[in-house]
């Protein structure tokens, strides 16, 4: 109520129900494939998050009219443009808003600028330019449209705004397609929530009819809002879900424009188009990695920066990620070789990696590594630790360390560096030993992590049994081994 009693126009986004009470009875009407029970082995990459979906609202309106401390207007590099968003915000505001536009000179696509709210109950707006679609062009259209949620997010969080409204960034006009550009919106803002959750309070997504059904058939892929939910929605996600921020990643797009054609670039080494033929070979590995033999002479000769070398891993990371998400992985996961499970005691994610189920002169191992980056791109993120059950293994499960050594120069920087802890459960003496000098002469920064586990007892003095979904056999061989105690732990299904 305003204070002569007249009901005010603008919303309060405090009176809207979050994401987690949007219709809660149709939660599954867009996936209504029936399952007995969740199949939690292989988690979502956007799991269940209770507390990011109390900051997401999905409201049909006009976004002009939310009461919140900043929205989000659409426009034209100019800041021009003459849509139903921009005309409706420019009404609310004021002819001022119009003479500060003209102060900043217009906006480039994909960028994020900032003026007064002016009379609308926003202190603020953002104004941010959307790309025109073209499908020849689109990769730089999603490059662009993720630029412009992730920048004004970017601004929202430096500007310590408590909520953000968004209209829907690409127009009509643009000719951008609203089922792909709702992916990106979505998967955008929910990366940011989970690494910056704690500065923003509410993101409300200001939808039209139209635009209205679209936004509801999608949010639960991003943002489930039950474990059931998130089972359902886990098939239906696009291949490509970007980074770990949310970003387009088109590794094999590698050609770069020097800002001196025909100047040597101090940061290039070895980047131009040598290096992208040099991928293409025969062995998947030659595809993937490119010269390697050329890659090591020059870091022996020191003719490759650090910067250089990083840059150069992650584009080769990258392909592999790339390739992983394209890769038809069903019969590797049907292994249950590897899956997420509970936490540890200090909050971390438990990874386990069951021995025996690991097939290795059966299955192509290429696969397999695919599918552990595929699993454990998004789980690498944050701090995390890996229970290996070595029980009942046999010489037809064994990993060969030249696979192992593969594997872990591939993976990115993160793997390692988040890696807190890996509990060897159930060791043999050779296996000991094994581990001892793979790690003493073949791996460094990993040997302090390896902690050997000869039965279940001491694993639960660092992940409660309750966290841990057991191979039953593994239940078994620890009950058998070390009595019947064990035995009093449940069993999971099995895996």
């Amino acid at each position: 109520m305003d204070p002569l009693g007249a009901p005010s126009q603008f919303v309060d986004i405090d009176s809207l129900p979050a994401w987690n009470d949007y219709c809660e009875a149709d939660q599954l009407d867009s996936h209504k494939t029936q399952v007995e029970k969740p199949q939690l082995d292989v988690r979502s990459p956007f799991p269940y998050r209770k507390d990011i979906n109390a900051k997401i609202i999905l409201w049909k309106g006009n976004v002009a009219l939310l009461n919140c401390t900043a929205i989000v207007n659409t426009s034209n590099e100019s800041l021009t443009d003459k849509n139903l968003v921009s005309e409706s915000i420019f009404m609310h505001a004021g002819p001022d808003l119009r003479d500060e536009l003209q102060k900043l000179k217009g906006c480039r696509t994909g960028e994020a600028k900032l003026t007064k709210g002016f009379n609308l109950a926003a202190r603020f707006i953002i104004h941010t330019v959307g790309p025109k679609y073209k499908s020849r062009y689109r990769t730089a259209a999603e490059s662009s449209l993720y630029s412009c949620y992730r920048n004004v997010l970017q601004l929202a969080k430096e500007q310590a705004m408590s909520s953000v409204g968004f209209c829907v960034i690409n127009s009509v006009k643009r000719g951008y397609p609203l089922e792909d550009a709702t992916h990106i919106a979505l998967r955008t803002v929910r990366r940011f929530l989970e690494i910056h959750g704690e500065t923003l309070e509410k993101v409300v997504f200001a939808v039209s009819e139209l635009e209205q059904a679209t936004y509801q058939k999608l949010l639960p892929l991003y943002f489930p809002r039950s474990l059931e939910e998130e089972c359902h929605s886990l098939p239906c996600l696009p291949a490509d879900i970007g980074n770990s921020e949310g970003e387009p990643v088109v590794p094999e797009r590698q050609i770069r424009i020097s800002e001196k054609p025909g100047a040597p670039d101090d940061n290039s080494d070895e980047e131009g188009l040598e290096e992208d033929i040099s991928f293409i070979g025969s062995h998947a590995f030659a595809r993937m990695e490119g010269d390697v033999d050329k890659q090591r002479r020059l870091i022996l000769q020191g003719q490759l920066s650090e910067a250089a070398l990083q840059k150069q891993h992650q584009r080769n990371y990258n392909r592999w990620l790339c390739q992983a998400r394209a890769e038809d992985l069903s019969d590797v996961a049907s292994l249950k070789a590897l899956y997420q499970t509970g936490v540890d005691n200090c909050g971390r994610t438990v990874m386990v990696v069951v021995g025996r189920n690991i097939p290795v002169t059966l299955i192509d191992m290429e696969k397999a590594l695919l599918y552990f980056i595929h699993v454990m791109d998004h789980i690498a993120v944050k701090e995390y630790v890996i229970v290996y059950f070595h029980t009942l293994t046999s010489d037809y499960n064994h990993l060969d360390s030249d696979f192992l050594k593969k594997l872990y120069d591939i993976v990115d920087i993160k793997y390692k560096r988040n890696l807190k802890a890996v509990y060897f459960v159930h060791p043999t003496f050779r296996s000991k030993v094994s581990t001892w000098f793979f790690t003493t002469f073949t791996v460094s920064g990993l040997k302090d992590k390896i902690h050997n586990v000869e039965n279940l007892q001491q694993l639960f003095t660092a992940i409660p049994p309750e966290q841990i979904d057991f191979p039953p056999f593994v239940l078994e061989y620890d009950a058998r081994e070390n009595g019947p105690y064990y035995s009093s732990y449940p069993s999971s299904p099995d895996l």
